[in-house]
């Protein structure tokens, strides 16, 4: 619970070492069954209270009875402890079959930072609350642009393990601990010179955006006597005033393009021309009666063309069925729940005379999957609806999410949602202005694009796993000789 508390500010950093270094000091004292149950209880109560909201989401606005909403939140909270459970569970059992039981503090790191990258890999991955979210505020940070959040989280993983070992320092010898204090000193040391790189350089003019939030809810988006209104809210926030780029959150129009009013398609085309602005919105696409997608619909000032983006990376449950559980999603009766995935390779979209990069809600979570796109955009821009999540941490910690994302990249992020957290954030993750919360309103911002690009865009989370290998290398050299050194004593001694 103290782990999940961390990520609630940027204040919040140093706890979530010190609960990871109280975590890993624990563990490093039981076999590998009571380490892997310790980590088991850690991140149930990590996933329990931090993504509480999916509850929400299941029962108040998926209609699904309150038991089996219940049962839903703690079976994937459950799940996902699985991950931390298997990384002490296995470094306790190397540090056994090495010999030397405090060597579990020397393998714990990358382990844990392996088992947060299969967490947000494995049956499309859930990266939500990555330990190295909770350092987004923080001198950790400094390692993004290089290693990603996974290398923000094994930098975070080392200096925790660095003070659970210091903590019995008086075992160690004065060599060790001397090093145990370059770790715990001199990575986040190291963070703040990265931080202080410059990444990226300003690339043309700085233009004019205007993110709205609509504000609409969740339990009246898809009801069609509310559809009306919806438009009605949408372009008095259009209209209000001229931007260079003006942006609707995600699926601001809850039916398919095709059955849009053609008057409003009209409408939307005479405002982009009237304000001298380019306008994205989001809104599903039906391109077959089968195969239909949760889309950025892109109107251009200076031509009647259109461009699109179509969301790739889906919602288990939410906007795709997976194998086994359609009886799960139809309890449910989530509107439009079925989408198809888009493309991985998409071009950015030429706006306000930019390249600006799209992702739609849940996928930024996955830095891995925007790096292509990002090294060719000059901007990024998130849409989402977290109003499925009511008035809860979904909404803060999805503004985080995107910070990251800003500071891996180097890129200015805009983010434009139905209830929340709409904001802008400037490449080194700073929040420059934001809306308050399930209030109908607009964010004026100006933003400079920029250029260049980041050894992360580069190379991914190819570094960090790498760097967890390495760090792994000389453990496994020290096992093979100990594993060899008893098998030879148990050899009978030849006559």
């Amino acid at each position: 619970m103290l782990h999940a508390a961390s990520f609630r500010s940027d204040a919040g950093w140093p706890l979530e070492i010190a609960a990871l270094a109280g975590l890993f000091a624990l563990a490093g004292r039981l076999e590998w069954r009571g380490a892997g149950g310790l980590g088991f209880a850690f991140g149930l109560g990590w996933f329990v209270t931090g993504i509480y909201w999916i509850f929400i989401s299941v029962h108040t606005y998926g209609h699904v009875d309150t038991l089996l909403a219940a049962a839903a939140t703690f079976l994937l909270s459950a799940y996902l402890a699985l991950y931390p459970s298997l990384a002490l569970a296995t470094a306790s059992w190397w540090a056994t079959l090495e010999g030397h039981p405090g060597r579990f503090l020397v393998v714990v790191a990358p382990l844990w930072t392996l088992a947060e990258w299969g967490r947000g890999t494995i049956l499309t991955g859930f990266p939500w609350l990555a330990s190295g979210y909770a350092h987004v505020g923080g001198p950790l940070a400094g390692f993004a642009p290089v290693l990603g959040v996974y290398g923000v989280t094994l930098a975070a993983a080392l200096v925790a393990a660095a003070l659970a070992r210091l903590a019995r320092a008086a075992s160690a010898r004065h060599g060790d601990r001397l090093i145990l204090l370059c770790v715990l000193v001199g990575l986040p040391l190291a963070g703040s010179i990265l931080d202080e790189i410059a990444w990226s350089r300003a690339s043309g003019k700085t233009i004019d955006v205007r993110l709205l939030q609509g504000n609409i809810a969740q339990d009246t988006k898809f009801d069609p006597e509310r559809f009306r209104a919806t438009i009605t809210t949408y372009l008095a926030l259009i209209e209000r005033k001229p931007a260079d780029l003006i942006v609707l959150p995600e699926t601001a129009f809850p039916i398919f393009l095709d059955d849009l009013p053609d008057t409003l398609i009209a409408r939307l085309h005479e405002d982009t021309a009237l304000l001298h602005a380019d306008l994205a919105v989001g809104v599903p696409i039906a391109d077959s009666p089968r195969v239909y997608t949760n889309s950025v619909l892109a109107f251009t000032a200076k031509t009647p063309d259109t461009q699109r983006y179509d969301k790739s990376h889906l919602v288990p449950f939410g906007e795709f069925v997976p194998f086994g559980f359609r009886w799960f999603v139809d309890l449910m009766h989530i509107p439009l729940g079925d989408f198809t995935a888009g493309k991985t390779n998409q071009e950015p979209l030429h706006l306000a005379g930019e390249r600006v990069a799209f992702n739609i809600c849940y996928e930024d979570l996955f830095g891995e999957d925007l790096i292509e796109q990002a090294g060719e955009a000059n901007l990024l821009i998130n849409v989402s609806n977290v109003a499925w999540f009511g008035d809860s941490q979904a909404l803060p910690q999805h503004l985080q999410l995107s910070r990251m994302r800003a500071i891996e990249t180097a890129r200015p992020v805009l983010r434009a949602t139905n209830t929340g957290m709409t904001a802008s954030i400037d490449p080194k993750g700073h929040v420059l202005g934001v809306l308050a919360p399930y209030t109908t309103d607009s964010l004026d911002v100006r933003v400079q694009p920029v250029s260049g690009t980041t050894p992360y865009v580069r190379l991914g989370n190819l570094a960090p796993l790498i760097i967890c290998v390495l760090l792994f290398l000389p453990s496994v050299v020290a096992t093979r000789k100990a594993v060899r050194g008893r098998q030879l004593l148990a050899e009978p001694a030849k006559m």
